[in-house]
Parts: C-alpha cells; sequence; structure tokens
C-alpha cells in the first residue's frame, strides 16, 4: 500500500509528484551527452571506463539501466559509496534546471516532506518497512531549498 501525499508529506514513486522519480521520462543532459532519465545519468556515474558509461547511456529503460550497472558492480570506480550523494544531488539540480515542469512541481510541493515511496529501496526511499534512509527525498528537499533561495 502506497502512501496518500497530506499536508506534510508528499510520497512520489508514481502519482502527481512522478516527477521526482529518477525513472519518471525526462531526459538529462549530463555532462555533453543525453540520457533518457536521471537514472541512466546516475548509473553511468559509477563507472569511469566510458564504454561501460555509453552501454549505461543507450539502455532502453531506467529498469534496464539499473539492472546493467548492477551486474557491472566488480568495475565501478573505488569512491563510489563516497561520492554518489553529491553525484545525484548534481543530477537533480540539472533535472530542475532543464526541465521547467520539474521545477514548478518542486516549487508547488511547498514545505512538505519529501519522501520517495518504494517498498523495495530503504537507502534512497524509505523501504518496507517505511523507516528507510529517504536520502532521494532528502536530496529533493535540499535542491528544492536551494532552487527557492537562489
Amino acid at each position: 500500500m502506497h502512501g496518500k501525499d497530506t499536508e506534510k508529506q508528499i510520497f512520489f514513486y508514481e502519482h502527481e509528484f512522478y516527477v521526482f522519480s529518477n525513472y519518471s521520462s525526462f531526459m538529462l543532459e549530463w555532462k555533453g551527452k543525453l540520457y533518457p532519465t536521471s537514472e541512466h545519468a546516475y548509473h553511468a556515474e559509477k563507472f569511469e571506463d566510458e564504454q561501460l558509461k555509453e552501454q549505461i547511456r543507450n539502455c532502453r529503460s531506467a529498469h534496464d539501466s539499473q539492472k546493467f550497472a548492477n551486474a557491472h558492480k566488480t568495475e565501478r570506480r573505488n569512491d563510489w559509496d563516497t561520492v554518489k550523494l553529491r553525484i545525484m544531488k548534481e543530477i537533480l539540480h540539472e533535472k530542475v534546471a532543464q526541465h521547467s515542469y520539474v521545477k514548478k512541481k518542486l516549487i508547488e510541493s511547498g514545505d512538505r516532506e519529501l519522501i520517495e515511496d518504494s517498498w523495495r529501496d530503504d537507502f534512497w526511499g524509505w523501504g518496507p518497512n517505511k523507516d528507510g534512509a529517504n536520502h532521494l527525498g532528502k536530496l529533493w528537499m535540499e535542491v528544492r531549498s536551494e532552487v527557492l533561495s537562489s
């Protein structure tokens, strides 16, 4: 059962605020190349090998880009765990800068808490027990705050 948006919280994954999902269909120009989604750009950043990055960029869906990246875990850059949150935040800023609709929805979210309503992922989302880290939601709130103050 998915959460229902309230005055204090928005549960993005699908529904009205689906734009906050990295799987949403908003093409992203990232480091001079077009990626089908922000998910593709994020997974490409896991690697230094240009051929792997290009294969990820050419995956047909966000899900496929994730599967491909996971299949090549052993080839990830060594510093990945220390840089992944910063990189994701940069990608989110780019998504907002490149898509006025995403920016509009971010501003419309007001001061509500943003929660990635993922039952699978307790790092980026709030996970199966609704007690996960919700890093994606937290990064979106940081981006929102920075967009509103600029």
